[in-house]
């Protein structure tokens, strides 16, 4: 069984999760319990779905965490897009998250449509 580490979307998710982590810090401190909990938490459950589902036993269960996975991609896409909008973060930086995001996206459904279709 090849470890959630290898796939190259689990290394990207990864990524992004880090890179919403650094964007974070800088929010106010009154967004500590609001934007910045639940944007750490969408992008952090795309690689924890990742990782929790390659380890199933099946292509179907392993698609299913997929499916959960490009739910909370999208979830952090609007959190994003939210951010952009309330001002806390610059057009710049958004345009470069939301083109990670959607990398991602475009993978998970490559690779969801690749387990599904195996059922």
């Amino acid at each position: 069984m090849q470890s959630f580490r290898e796939l190259k979307v689990w290394q990207k998710a990864h990524a992004l999760t880090l890179a919403i982590y650094a964007l974070t810090r800088r929010f106010p401190r009154e967004e500590m319990y609001g934007m910045t909990s639940q944007m750490r938490r969408c992008a952090a459950s795309v690689a924890a779905n990742l990782a929790e589902g390659r380890c199933r036993g099946t292509d179907r269960d392993f698609g299913r965490f997929v499916g959960i996975a490009l739910g909370s991609a999208s979830e952090t896409e609007y959190y994003l897009l939210l951010a952009r909008d309330l001002g806390l973060m610059q057009d710049a930086e958004y345009a470069c998250l939301t083109e990670q995001v959607e990398e991602v996206k475009r993978m998970l459904a490559t690779l969801h449509g690749r387990l599904t279709r195996t059922q």
